[in-house]
């Protein structure tokens, strides 16, 4: 009899002497973790086995997550090279042996697979890493293993369901079972959410972090496009994608972002950590822009922003309100044409660059390949998206992208540019209670507010903010460019004063 992945992990783990025993290490932040491992109460091959434990518990078996495609076989060991430096007196920076997962999207030079959830690149393994990677391993973190996603980070076809891939299965909101966890990040918000790490990184085309933040009840951060390399990430859209935390809270978010930015994006937004001892909000956010778009057709968001707004004015800030919000409906098509355009462009060149086998050597292969594969690989939906790139002439359609990208571009920034004046940031409801789980229907998504900051640019903060009942919900807070400090200071503050959100109780259902 074979045994599962969880079977053996519990077998392996209860077989080493150390225990975490007397420190209590439930819901970490990571500023807990740095304490108990500067005073030696515990280690970090402790803390790895801690959250090898809680995947092998709650994501293989229990309520089954699946938001954890494959653990590092190396993690305990990486884990206990980084003890030894630290006992040594060598400690690399505040994430020193600190376990992060990784969405299955991004390249990794080591034992795990780098699939984007779908068959075709089952067991796929780089030689290089990600440059996000790189910089993690030189700032100490243990490296615990891959997270799943909505396939080709929901950009397969069209139908789909937020959180499934063929490879991970389908991904569980640990608040209600039967609910979504959106996505394309899904297993990142889940795994954080559920305690199955003490970091997670995610990627956003559009809404993937944003939406999985909210709807998981953490927090996640969609950087100013560019500061994070996009180096070694599976694509869609190089003009659109970026890498991001995703964490139990703002501080953690703050301290995973500034090692993972690329250095002209550290000096261009500076210390991160410092936007937390901010002694005055008011006197670096003078005013906040509050959207009540959705308050009619949504009751707990109404109720969720009243007490927003009386957080915002108890820190002294000026809040103004918006009635709307909207982008006229020409964006998204336009949007949309850049994604393919730039699928096909962008995709195409990474497995070459990354040495993807021969079935998955191109679009036009992957599609052959899915379509031999049948229902084992195109099960729930179709593969529109990867046809319609295929069909692109990049040559011939390259002047119609570019203009449909610049005005995409345009209009969204000028949405937000309108409020955004004199210091202002934008409050917005990320998106609307989630949705259940449906493999016929695919995502029936209530609202979603992520375009404007994805298509723009422009950095965005998700932050826990209310329920809807047993459902978490969550805002965005906007930013101009680099103006991520300003917006990681705010929402430090509105966290504070909201005091800890409530850990998931895995319902099964509403």
């Amino acid at each position: 009899m074979s045994l599962s992945r969880s079977s053996l992990l519990l077998l392996s783990l209860s077989s080493l002497s150390v225990s975490a025993a007397t420190a209590d290490l439930s819901r970490l932040s990571l500023p807990q973790a740095q304490d108990l491992l500067q005073q030696g109460k515990i280690n970090s091959v402790q803390l790895t086995e801690y959250y090898l434990k809680r995947i092998a518990l709650l994501d293989d078996t229990g309520p089954a997550l699946h938001a954890v495609t494959d653990t590092n076989p190396d993690a305990l060991n990486q884990a206990k090279t980084l003890d030894a430096e630290r006992k040594a007196g060598k400690i690399r920076g505040p994430l020193h042996g600190m376990p992060v997962l990784l969405k299955a999207n991004i390249a990794t030079a080591d034992q795990l697979p780098t699939t984007a959830g779908a068959l075709v690149l089952k067991d796929f393994k780089t030689s290089v890493d990600a440059t996000l990677v790189s910089q993690l391993r030189a700032a100490g973190a243990v490296i615990l293993g891959k997270t799943n996603l909505s396939e080709w980070a929901n950009f397969r076809g069209e139908g789909s369901a937020s959180g499934w891939s063929a490879l991970g299965g389908q991904t569980k909101n640990p608040y209600v079972l039967s609910q979504s966890p959106c996505g394309s990040s899904s297993g990142s918000g889940v795994a954080v959410a559920a305690d199955l790490t003490l970091l997670a990184v995610g990627t956003e085309t559009d809404g993937s972090i944003t939406c999985p933040a909210a709807i998981n009840n953490v927090v996640g951060i969609k950087p100013t496009h560019g500061a994070v390399s996009g180096h070694g990430i599976i694509p869609i859209a190089s003009s659109q994608d970026i890498a991001g935390p995703m964490t139990r809270n703002v501080a953690d978010a703050a301290a995973l972002l500034q090692v993972i930015a690329t250095p002209q994006a550290q000096q261009r937004f500076g210390d991160l950590n410092k936007a937390l001892a901010q002694q005055s909000v008011r006197q670096v956010v003078p005013t906040v822009v509050l959207v009540r778009h959705y308050d009619k057709d949504f009751p707990a968001i109404a109720k969720m922003l009243d007490r927003l707004k009386q957080q915002l004015t108890a820190l002294g800030v000026t809040v103004k309100e918006r009635q709307t919000w909207q982008l006229p409906d020409s964006v998204y098509q336009d949007e949309f044409n850049v994604l393919v355009y730039e699928y096909k462009r962008d995709l195409n060149q990474w497995l070459e660059d990354f040495k993807a086998p021969s079935a998955a050597k191109d679009i036009k292969s992957i599609i052959a390949f899915n379509q031999q594969q049948g229902k084992t690989a195109l099960a729930f939906f179709g593969q529109q998206y990867l046809e319609q790139a295929q069909a692109t002439d990049l040559e011939k359609q390259k002047a119609a992208y570019q203009q449909a990208r610049q005005r995409s571009q345009q209009q969204a920034a000028a949405l937000l540019d309108e409020d955004l004046v004199d210091g202002a940031l934008v409050i917005v409801p990320a998106t609307g209670p989630a949705w259940a789980i449906d493999h016929v229907k695919g995502d029936q998504y209530n609202f979603g507010s992520a375009s404007a900051a994805a298509i723009s640019g422009y950095p965005s903060l998700t932050l826990p903010a209310g329920f809807d009942g047993h459902l978490p919900l969550g805002v965005s807070i906007i930013g101009k460019p680099w103006q991520e400090a300003r917006i990681i200071g705010l929402a430090h503050a509105l966290e504070q004063q909201r005091g800890p959100v409530a850990a998931p109780t895995y319902r099964s259902s509403l």
